[in-house]
């Protein structure tokens, strides 16, 4: 009996053949989107101590990558939820940015500068870690083209899927190496130098500490539990650093530290 043209199945078995040769990614794809409804993809790789590499990308509309390069690569992934999910070394798997991004990451600053750009408004992503210190993440996304989010059903689909597919992450980019360890105490540190060289101001470590959680879009009471102190004292820290800074908002602190990031 001859397959079905265009079944998921006959689509996995293009990826499986594509293994290693550079049309695995976009094969990957088509055998994702054939198995439940996908607007967008971005395949990027996260290293301990250099900046992202993106490996793929596919859109319906231009606006989902047109500043990926320019922003994001540059430094914005540093705010970015799934960058840190590379920090934390999660468990390889499916993640749908809804349920771990910081409570208040739709009313930061880099949502409002760089995210809602991008015009996504559901996001999940395979997780895998095909090299020590790197991981990549296959990012499935809706967007303005469709204006949906992702269905239980469909989230439900790409679970099942999970397995097959970081298995499949892992060996086609088992090439991929990295060096040293990721340390956000140095980004703190590097922060806090770089206000001082550039603006001259001269930050404790636990308010530039402070100062990245609020842009990355943690509540006080977020930061509050991070850092094990109580969100009085997370406020009295705000209040010190937009004082020394000379800010009143969030977005003032995001156009100081935001160059700094991609320095």
């Amino acid at each position: 009996m001859e397959p079905l043209p265009n079944s998921a199945e006959t689509l996995l078995a293009a990826a499986i053949t594509a293994l290693g040769g550079e049309g695995f990614a976009p094969a990957l794809y088509a055998w994702l989107v054939r198995s439940f409804e996908i607007d967008n993809t971005t395949i990027v790789a996260y290293f301990q101590t250099r900046r992202p590499q993106i490996l793929y990308t596919q859109a319906r509309v231009a606006e989902v990558h047109d500043h990926i390069e320019t922003e994001y690569v540059s430094g914005a992934y540093l705010l970015d939820p799934f960058h840190e999910l590379h920090v934390r070394r999660v468990p390889e798997g499916l993640y749908r940015l809804r349920d771990f991004a910081p409570d208040q990451f739709h009313r930061n600053e880099y949502y409002a500068s760089y995210y809602r750009r991008t015009t996504l408004i559901d996001e999940m992503a395979y997780v895998a870690y095909p090299a020590e210190g790197v991981s990549v993440h296959v990012c499935l996304g809706r967007d303005a083209s469709s204006g949906r989010l992702f269905s239980p059903r469909e989230v439900e689909v790409a679970q099942r899927l999970s397995a097959i597919a970081c298995s499949l992450i892992t060996r086609h980019w088992a090439g991929l190496s990295s060096s040293g360890d990721y340390d956000d105490a140095a980004l703190v540190r590097a922060v806090k130098d770089r206000l001082v060289a550039r603006h001259g101001i001269a930050l404790s470590g636990r308010q530039a500490e402070v100062a990245l959680l609020i842009l990355r879009g943690h509540s006080s009471v977020s930061i509050s539990l991070r850092l094990g102190i109580s969100p009085q004292t997370v406020k009295v820290f705000r209040k010190q650093l937009y004082r020394k800074c000379g800010i009143s908002s969030q977005a003032e602190l995001f156009s100081l530290v935001m160059p700094l990031l991609s320095e």
